[in-house]
């Protein structure tokens, strides 16, 4: 029975790190199922309580981290308050049209229509787009870490510990 956990242990962690990818499935709560699923089917003495603490901070991390990133990187290139509402916005929206690109192109365009509106510059509205898309690209990266630490972590306590 053991086998049967792990793997779905495995496949969890797996889809956890696709969500970087499909922004469709839920990362963080792919992670948080894999840790569960050990902690309640194999071992409830396996993952230390530093471990549980930790993983909830960057599960918080990990949660605001687009939206954080979105409203710096606009603001950063001159967007306004409403380019970095659009850009929120873009992402929730961008989760549920043509996945994974819909993340990036959808903020990317709602910020250039709203900072067009705005102020009819079309340089100004390009850059506070383009900050759009950087906060894509680095929130993935920061994601990808926190994963990537996350996952390393529940090894060592799992294998090591």
């Amino acid at each position: 029975m053991d086998i049967l956990w792990w793997i779905i242990i495995a496949a969890s962690i797996i889809l956890g790190f696709a969500g970087l990818v499909f922004p469709v499935l839920p990362s963080i709560l792919m992670f948080w199922v894999g840790f569960l699923v050990f902690h309640f089917a194999v071992d409830p003495e396996g993952l230390s309580w530093m471990f549980w603490i930790i993983v909830f901070i960057l599960t918080l991390l990990v949660l605001f981290s687009d939206f954080i990133a979105n409203s710096y990187f606009v603001k950063r290139y001159g967007g306004t308050k409403r380019g970095e509402y659009a850009a929120v916005a873009g992402v929730i929206i961008g989760m549920f049209v043509y996945p994974p690109f819909g993340v990036i192109f959808v903020p990317f365009v709602f910020v250039l229509i709203v900072e067009l509106i705005g102020s009819r510059d079309m340089d100004q509205a390009f850059k506070a787009s383009l900050g759009s898309l950087l906060a894509f690209l680095s929130s993935t990266i920061f994601n990808a870490l926190i994963y990537l630490f996350m996952t390393i972590w529940f090894l060592l306590d799992v294998l090591v510990f």
